[in-house]
C-alpha cells in the first residue's frame, strides 16, 4: 500500500506540476541558405540559465513556468536575435519562429565553424537529405579530410552503391561511366578523356569541394541523359571576415622510393610540355625517342587557400574565396602484360612502369550579396593534370609475339613513352534572386568550359631477340621488330572541346501546400580531334641496337645520311626536288584521323510540391528536350569513309517522386522515372585508339542506319530508353546517425556494351548488343556513434554500407554493320556491374582538451568481379578481379593553427588484375600490378 500510495503521489504531483508549466516552441531558419533549417543554433530564456540548441531540423523546444520572457536566439558567425514579451500560460505552447542572418562583424574563428556546420559537416548534409524532395547522398570537406579523401572521385565511394575502377572511372550501381553525369554547381562540365564522357573526378582535390552530392534518382532539373546517377560537385565558397591556410605534404611509395625514376625527355617538373610550339616531324626529326632521368621519387603537395569579405553599402556585401594547389605522385609498377585477341598474340611475363602524375588546381570564387534578396558569383576554376609514364616490356628477355619474324617463343620487348596533359577551364556565372518575401525565387547559371587534352610525342620501340642484349655477349645482336613501318614510331594526338550550357529554375511558392518550379537547361558542345603518327622503316642492318639510347640511331644526321626513313599516311608532298622524296616517306604529313562532333540539347521542365499533411510530399514533374547530336569523320580503319552521322530526338520524359514521413525521423521514399542514354562522341569515332595491349574505338552504327550499309540486328535508333524504380527507407537516429535501406531496379532498352572483337585485331568496340539490360539491387548504409565522452562528444563512430545488384542482359546471335560482332550466348550480366560493393569506416577521436584533438580513422572497401568488357564468338569477357583497399588516416590539430596529420594508403596493397576467359574455362592475365603502399605527412597552418 505504501509503495502504491507513492506512486499515486508522484503521478498526482506530475500531472500538478505539468499544468503549472506552459513551453516554447519553433523552428529556427538560416536566411543565408535559402531559409533551410539552422542547426546547433542557442535558444535561451533571457537572464536565466534555461535554454537548448536547435535540433538538425531546425526546432527546439522549452518548458517555462508562466510568465512573460525575453527569447534569446544566437549562432556563432551570426546575428543575435530578441524577442521580448513573450507571455506564456499555463498549460500552453507559444510558437516563435525565427530567421538568423551571418553577422557583418565576427571574428575569423567564428565563421570558420558556422561555415563548416553549414556547408560542410556531415550533420549538415545528413539533414540536407532528410529534407530533400529527391533521393540522394552527400560527403562533405569535413568527411573528407577525416578520411583522408584527396579527391572527388575517392570521396563518392565512400556512398553506398559507388565502386572506382582502376584510377578514376566510377561506377555507380554497377553502371560505368556512359551512364554518369558530373556537374560542378549544378552545370555540365566537359570531359579530360578521349575514352570518357565524363571528366576524371580525381582531378578535383579536396582544397576546392565543399561537398560532393550523388543523386541516384531521376529529378526534371536533370538532363534526360541519366541512368546511373549524376555526381554534383560544389565548389568552396566563404563568406567571412578573413582566413589563410596554408599546406605542406611529402610521402613516398613503397614501390617507388628506391627506384631511378625516368620520364619523356620535353615535359616539366609541373606537368607541362614544353614543345607545343613545334611541328611533330620537327619534334620526331631533332629530338631522339629516349626518356631521360627523373625526379627524386618523393611525393609532394602544397597548397594555398584565404578568403575576405566587405560590407557594400547598407545592405550588400562581397566575398571572395581563393584556393590553388600543387601536388605530384609517383608510382612504380612491376607485373605482367598480354594481348590476348582471339589467340595469345603478345606476352609480357617482365613489365615495369614508371609513373609521374602531376595535378595544379587554381580556383576563385567571387560573391556579390546585393542585399538579402539577391546574390550573385562567380566561379573560375583551372585544372592542369599531367601523366608521364615510361613502360618496358618485356625487360627479362621473356616476352612473346606470335607475328616475330625472329623468334616467336621469347625475347620481344617494347618501350612506350608517352605524356599526357589536360588542361581544362571552367567558368561559372550564378545568381539567385527572392521576391514577394521570398514566394519567388529565381535561381540560373551561366557556363563556358574549354578543354584542351594533348598527347604530344608517344613513342614506342619494338626489339626481337631482346635477351641477345641481356647475355652480355658482343656477338650477338638484338635487332627492331619490323613488320611495319609503324611497329617502331611517334604519335601525337590533339583534342579540343568547346561548351556552353546555362540553367534556370523559377521556384514559385503558392502555399504551404504546394509550390511549382519551372526551369529549363541548354548546352551546346563541339570536339575537334585529329592525331598522326610517323613510324621508322628501312633501319640500316649496320646501326647496332641498344636498347638504352635509341638517340644513337634516330637522329637527324642518320636521317639525313639514309641510315633510317620516316613514313606518314597523309603526307605532304613537296614542290621541288631537294632532301624530301616524293611520296610517304620522309615527308612531313597531314592528320592520320580526325573527327568533329557536336552536341545540342534544349531542354524545359516543370515539376511540383504538393504537401498533404506533414506527412506526404509528391513531386510529380513532365521535362521535354530536343536533342541532335552529329558527327563527321576521316579515319584510316573504314571503308565507308569519310562519313557524316546524325541525329535528332524530341523527347518526353516523366517522373514522381515521393516522400512519406513516417515520423520526425523516418523517411519513406519512392522515384520512378523514364530516362535515356544518348551515344558519347568516343564511342560513335571509329578511330582507334592502340596501347600496349589493347585497342579501342568508337562505332557510327550507335546513331542509327546510314546509307549503303548492310545492318542485321543494328536497329535505326540513336538512343537506349530507360525505366527506373527506387524505395528508400531513411531513419536519422540522431544529428550524426542514419539507417538507410533501399531497394532498385532499372530496365534498359537497346544497351551499349564494349565488346572484344573475336578477330585478329582483338579491338574493342562499343555496339548495341540486345534488346533489353535488367537491374535489380539493394543497398544498405548505416552510420552510428558508439561512445561520446562526457560532454556529449563522439568519441568512436562507424559507417558501413553495402550493396548488391543483379544484372542480366540479351544478346544478339549476330551484329553487322560498319562493324560486326557476334555471341555463343543469350545472355549475359551488364558491363561493369560488380554484384557486390563494401565500403566501411571506423573513427576514434579521443579528447585530450583543447591542446590536442587526435583523429584516426580506418577506411575499408571492396568491389567483386565485374566484366570489363564483353567477349565475342567462342571467348569470355575480360574481367576485372575484385579487390579490397584499407586506408588509415591520424589527423592531429595543435592549438588552434597546427594540424600534423600521417596517411597509410593500400595497406593491404593487392593484385588488381584484368583477365580473358578463353576456351575450357580457362583464363589468361591480361594484366596483373601491384601498386605499392603510399605513406605521407601533412603540415597544416591555419590563420
Amino acid at each position: 500500500m505504501k509503495k502504491i500510495f507513492i506512486a499515486i503521489l508522484l503521478l498526482v504531483t506530475t500531472i500538478t506540476f505539468s499544468q503549472t508549466k506552459g513551453s516554447i516552441s519553433g523552428t529556427v531558419f538560416d536566411k543565408e541558405f535559402d531559409n533551410a533549417p539552422l542547426p546547433f543554433a542557442n535558444v535561451f530564456i533571457k537572464g536565466t540559465t534555461t535554454g537548448t540548441t536547435t535540433e538538425f531540423e531546425g526546432t527546439y523546444s522549452l518548458q517555462v513556468a508562466p510568465g512573460t520572457y525575453t527569447l534569446v536566439f544566437s549562432f556563432i558567425g551570426y546575428e543575435t536575435i530578441e524577442v521580448p514579451n513573450i507571455l506564456v500560460k499555463e498549460g500552453e505552447n507559444v510558437v516563435v519562429n525565427k530567421t538568423m542572418n551571418a553577422s557583418q562583424g565576427v571574428s575569423l574563428n567564428e565563421i570558420q565553424i558556422s561555415g563548416s556546420t553549414k556547408k560542410e559537416s556531415e550533420t549538415a548534409l545528413l539533414t540536407d537529405q532528410k529534407k530533400a524532395v529527391e533521393i540522394k547522398q552527400s560527403i562533405g570537406a569535413d568527411e573528407l579530410s577525416r578520411k583522408g579523401v584527396s579527391d572527388a572521385a575517392t570521396a563518392i565511394t565512400k556512398i553506398s552503391g559507388i565502386s572506382k575502377e582502376g584510377s578514376s572511372n566510377v561506377y555507380v550501381r554497377g553502371l560505368g561511366d556512359r551512364y554518369l553525369n558530373t556537374s560542378l554547381n549544378g552545370l555540365t562540365m566537359p570531359s579530360n578523356d578521349i575514352n570518357k564522357k565524363n571528366i576524371d573526378l580525381d582531378l578535383f582535390s579536396s582544397d576546392v569541394i565543399q561537398n560532393v552530392a550523388v543523386s541516384k534518382a531521376y529529378a526534371a532539373n536533370f538532363y534526360g541523359d541519366f541512368a546511373a546517377g549524376n555526381v554534383n560537385i560544389t565548389s568552396k565558397e566563404y563568406t567571412g571576415d578573413g582566413f589563410f591556410e596554408a599546406t605542406v605534404e611529402t610521402g613516398v611509395n613503397t614501390n617507388a622510393i628506391s627506384e631511378n625514376f625516368v620520364k619523356n625527355s620535353g615535359t616539366g617538373f609541373f606537368g607541362f610540355y614544353g614543345r607545343y610550339d613545334h611541328n611533330p616531324y620537327a619534334v620526331v626529326l631533332s629530338h631522339g625517342p629516349d626518356p631521360i632521368d627523373g625526379y627524386t621519387p618523393v611525393n609532394s603537395k602544397i597548397s594555398a587557400s584565404g578568403g575576405k569579405s566587405f560590407d557594400v553599402g547598407e545592405n550588400g556585401r562581397f566575398s571572395f574565396f581563393l584556393t590553388g594547389s600543387f601536388q605530384n605522385e609517383y608510382s612504380f609498377l612491376q607485373g605482367t602484360e598480354a594481348d590476348y585477341t582471339n589467340v595469345l598474340k603478345k606476352s609480357y611475363p617482365n613489365v615495369d612502369i614508371y609513373n609521374y602524375q602531376t595535378t595544379t588546381n587554381i580556383m576563385g570564387n567571387f560573391i556579390y550579396k546585393i542585399n538579402d534578396n539577391h546574390k550573385i558569383s562567380y566561379n573560375s576554376m583551372f585544372i592542369n593534370s599531367g601523366k608521364d609514364e615510361v613502360g618496358y616490356y618485356g625487360v627479362k628477355g621473356l616476352g612473346t609475339n606470335r607475328d616475330a619474324q625472329l623468334d616467336t617463343d621469347a625475347g620481344f620487348y617494347q618501350m612506350n613513352v608517352q605524356f599526357n596533359q589536360n588542361l581544362v577551364f571552367v567558368n561559372q556565372l550564378l545568381g539567385t534572386h527572392k521576391i514577394n518575401d521570398d514566394k519567388i525565387i529565381f535561381d540560373w547559371g551561366l557556363g563556358y568550359n574549354n578543354l584542351f587534352a594533348h598527347e604530344p610525342d608517344r613513342k614506342r620501340m619494338s626489339l626481337e631477340q631482346y635477351y641477345n642484349y641481356l647475355d652480355n655477349d658482343p656477338s650477338t645482336q638484338t635487332s627492331f621488330y619490323t613488320n611495319n613501318s609503324f611497329d617502331n614510331q611517334r604519335y601525337f594526338e590533339k583534342i579540343i572541346d568547346e561548351e556552353f550550357n546555362g540553367r534556370f529554375n523559377a521556384k514559385i511558392l503558392f502555399s504551404e501546400a504546394f509550390t511549382l518550379n519551372i526551369g529549363a537547361s541548354d548546352r551546346y558542345k563541339k570536339r575537334d580531334f585529329e592525331n598522326i603518327r610517323y613510324g621508322y622503316k628501312n633501319i640500316d642492318d649496320s646501326l647496332i641496337v641498344d636498347p638504352t639510347n635509341f638517340d644513337a640511331i634516330f637522329n637527324y644526321e642518320n636521317w639525313v645520311n639514309g641510315l633510317y626513313e620516316t613514313d606518314v599516311f597523309n603526307p605532304i608532298y613537296p614542290e621541288g626536288e631537294g632532301v624530301f622524296h616524293i611520296g610517304p616517306t620522309n615527308n612531313p604529313g597531314l592528320p592520320e584521323n580526325t573527327y568533329n562532333a557536336e552536341l545540342s540539347v534544349v531542354s524545359g521542365y516543370a515539376s511540383a510540391e504538393i504537401n498533404l499533411g506533414e506527412k506526404w510530399l509528391f513531386v510529380p514533374a513532365i521535362r521535354t528536350e530536343w536533342f541532335n547530336q552529329k558527327i563527321e569523320y576521316d579515319v584510316i580503319n573504314l571503308i565507308n569513309n569519310p562519313g557524316v552521322a546524325e541525329v535528332t530526338e524530341n523527347l518526353y520524359l516523366p517522373s514522381i517522386n515521393v516522400k512519406y514521413a513516417l515520423n520526425d525521423d523516418m523517411n519513406l521514399r519512392f522515384s520512378y522515372s523514364n530516362t535515356v542514354s544518348f551515344p558519347e562522341f568516343k564511342e560513335m569515332a571509329p578511330y582507334v585508339y592502340e596501347g600496349v595491349t589493347q585497342r579501342i574505338g568508337g562505332n557510327p552504327d550507335l546513331l542509327g542506319h546510314q546509307e549503303g550499309v548492310n545492318y542485321v540486328n543494328v536497329k535505326d535508333i540513336a538512343y537506349s530508353n530507360i525505366h527506373n524504380l527506387d524505395l528508400k527507407y531513411e531513419w536519422f537516429m540522431s544529428r550524426s546517425e542514419i539507417i538507410s535501406l533501399g531497394v532498385f531496379a532499372k530496365e534498359i532498352n537497346d544497351p551499349v556494351n564494349l565488346v572484344v572483337a573475336n578477330d585478329a585485331t582483338g579491338t574493342q568496340r562499343f555496339f548495341r548488343t540486345g534488346d533489353k539490360a535488367s537491374i535489380y539491387g539493394v543497398e544498405l548504409e548505416i552510420k552510428k556513434d558508439v561512445l561520446k565522452n562526457a560532454q556529449d562528444d563522439t568519441t568512436l563512430s562507424t559507417g558501413f554500407n553495402i550493396s548488391y545488384m543483379h544484372t542480366e542482359q540479351d544478346l544478339y546471335s549476330s551484329i553487322q554493320g560498319n562493324y560486326s560482332t557476334a555471341f555463343n550466348r543469350e545472355s549475359d550480366q551488364l558491363q561493369g556491374a560488380s554484384p557486390l560493393l563494401i565500403n566501411a569506416d571506423l573513427n576514434y577521436s579521443p579528447n585530450f582538451g583543447e591542446k590536442v584533438k587526435p583523429t584516426m580513422n580506418l577506411v575499408y572497401s571492396y568491389f567483386s568481379d565485374r566484366i570489363y568488357a564483353l567477349g565475342s564468338g567462342q571467348l569470355g569477357n575480360k574481367i576485372e578481379q575484385g579487390f579490397s583497399s584499407l586506408d588509415f588516416i591520424w589527423k592531429n590539430e595543435f592549438g588552434e593553427h597546427f594540424e600534423l596529420n600521417f596517411r597509410a594508403k593500400n595497406l593491404l596493397n593487392p593484385n588488381v588484375n584484368i583477365i580473358r576467359e578463353t576456351r575450357n574455362n580457362q583464363e589468361v592475365v591480361l594484366e596483373s600490378y601491384k601498386y605499392g603502399m603510399n605513406f605521407g605527412l601533412q603540415l597544416k597552418y591555419k590563420l
